[in-house]
């Protein structure tokens, strides 16, 4: 049994809106920033989850937010969908090949969704 996983080569647009969405993050000064590629798995929701957390609800909101400015901004798309604003406990802000989870620090570590997504091949991003 071969334990490599394969995966599929990344479109060059997706792999643009990930990085900008990952910089977004990260101008907010979002933690514990991780990319999950999904592709290889059959029943995954979604190509990629990106995935962070703050460390207030103001905070949540804002890196939520900012990717979502700068995503229409810079690259003409809107989410598909956005859930969890009201509370800003967790943010789901979906653009369908890829999905961005923005957790409150306990919210986050209560859902555990990477290791629900285990199988996923990770890659961690520094916290600036």
């Amino acid at each position: 049994m071969n334990s490599q996983v394969k995966v599929k080569p990344l479109k060059p647009d997706v792999a643009a809106l990930n990085d900008l969405i990952i910089d977004s993050i990260q101008d907010i000064k979002g933690k514990r920033i991780v990319k999950l590629d999904l592709r290889h798995l059959e029943d995954a929701p979604a190509d990629f989850f990106i995935i962070c957390e703050g460390d207030s609800n103001t905070q949540v909101k804002a890196i939520a937010d900012n990717v979502s400015k700068r995503v229409k901004e810079e690259k003409r798309m809107t989410p598909v969908h956005v859930e969890g604003e009201r509370y800003a406990r967790w943010i789901c802000v979906d653009f369908f090949s890829t999905v961005v989870h923005v957790f409150y620090r306990e919210t986050r570590t209560f859902y555990e969704l990477e290791d629900l997504w285990g199988d996923a091949v990770f890659t961690e991003y520094d916290t600036l």
